[in-house]
């Protein structure tokens, strides 16, 4: 039998928490534009 690469899976893991990370930066970021979208709008 071979033996589990830990490194492997760990690195793996790492990358997807990363990713995750990211997609939910960006998600943050454009709620923040859109909020300040609409509060130019309302100002005028």
């Amino acid at each position: 039998m071979s033996r589990p690469n830990y490194g492997f899976m760990k690195r793996q893991k790492e990358l997807a928490k990363k990713k995750k990370k990211e997609e939910k930066k960006k998600r943050k970021m454009e709620k923040m534009a859109e909020n300040n979208e609409s509060e130019k709008e309302t100002t005028c």
